[in-house]
């Protein structure tokens, strides 16, 4: 292990001691606010004191066989080179645990979401395809166990979406879906091609982290402008005779958000301010991006939601990650909401790279 990475640790270690005293007092204990926010910080350093402990554990115990291992008896000879062996490759697994233990925090990471998915080039058959790709992420938040909620949405003419907007609830949403943002493009024959061609078509997904506090983006009434209007689509009597539905526009940036799933003309005006709160955040992130494009990466690939990250062909039963090289036959389990292997590789490349960058600055 390098000599920085190991003080880093020790240094972790050193504050999960102080916390633990901070956590005693009851100055700390009155102070609920900081009494939580301290709470949080022990639970995540606790994991990296003991996996240091183990490390450390087992640094001694190679120095013990590595004693047997020049003794000139040839049977404590070999029983040191036989724990050396175990206890190396025991401390380098400890080793990449603790060196992922230094990747910065994602502060959305543990959050909840709103995804976006748009018909994009493709007609009615980016519009179904659309539908396929909103299945898709409501079957991996069922195998989640999180709640997915619609806040808006436009249906195709022949099914599908145009636009669906919708609300994922759950630990760890975000940090499982946040690398889903881009452009994913369908290669498949549509049912109305009589010639068997195969159609490309494409939709675009925007993964946005929902702040954690309602006040974390500050929005001035004045820069807001409030429509309501009645809800289009099924939903009975109600829908039809009641202006439920919410549009807000934020006048200086242009964007404009609207919720319609709510009966409850508050609530969809709630919902629609928490939209516009992500989508504002979203921006600044864009921007600082932008700004910091030539140190790091947002997302793997470049980011840019017009690129292509993912494609999806049926005659072959393929699905391909353009970000990383990734190619599963396995497409028609991947749309049955099995979407780990493909998320997983994406989390591991960008852990990957975070290291990578750990060691260019050390």
């Amino acid at each position: 292990m390098k000599e920085s990475i190991r003080e880093k640790l020790q240094l972790l270690t050193e504050r999960y001691g102080d916390i633990e005293t901070l956590l005693s007092d009851p100055a700390t204990i009155a102070d609920q606010e900081r009494f939580r926010e301290l709470s949080r910080e022990y639970a995540r350093l606790g994991a990296v004191t003991r996996d240091f402990e183990a490390w450390r554990a087992i640094d001694r115990d190679i120095g013990a066989a590595e004693e047997l291992k020049a003794s000139s008896d040839p049977e404590l000879k070999a029983l040191g080179e036989e724990e050396l062996d175990t206890l190396t490759e025991q401390q380098l697994a400890l080793e990449h645990t603790l060196s992922k233990h230094l990747i910065p925090d994602d502060p959305d990471d543990e959050g909840n979401l709103f995804l976006e998915i748009r018909a994009g080039t493709g007609g009615d058959e980016a519009a179904l395809f659309a539908g396929d790709l909103f299945r898709m992420y409501c079957r991996y938040a069922e195998q989640q166990r999180w709640q997915v909620e619609v806040l808006s949405s436009n249906e195709g003419e022949h099914g599908g979406f145009r636009e669906v907007i919708s609300r994922l609830e759950g630990r760890g949403a975000y940090a499982k879906l946040k690398f889903e943002s881009g452009a994913h493009r369908v290669q498949r024959v549509p049912e109305t091609e009589s010639q068997g061609r195969i159609h490309t078509s494409a939709c675009t997904v925007a993964v946005l982290p929902e702040p954690a506090e309602l006040d974390e983006i500050e929005i001035s009434g004045k820069d807001l402008r409030i429509d309501t209007f009645r809800a289009s689509g099924a939903g009975g009597q109600h829908v039809n005779k009641t202006d439920s539905a919410v549009r807000v526009t934020h006048l200086p940036s242009g964007i404009v958000v609207e919720c319609q799933d709510e009966r409850s003309q508050l609530k969809n005006r709630t919902r629609a301010l928490g939209l516009l709160r992500a989508r504002l955040k979203d921006a600044e992130i864009a921007k600082r991006d932008s700004e910091q494009a030539a140190k790091r990466r947002s997302l793997v690939g470049t980011g840019d939601r017009s690129e292509r990250i993912r494609t999806y062909n049926f005659p072959q039963g393929r699905v391909t990650d353009h970000r990383i090289n990734l190619t599963l036959y396995r497409l028609d389990e991947i749309l049955a909401g099995d979407l780990d292997g493909v998320v997983g590789p994406l989390s591991d490349e960008f852990q990957a790279e975070q290291l990578a960058a750990l060691g260019v600055e050390d």
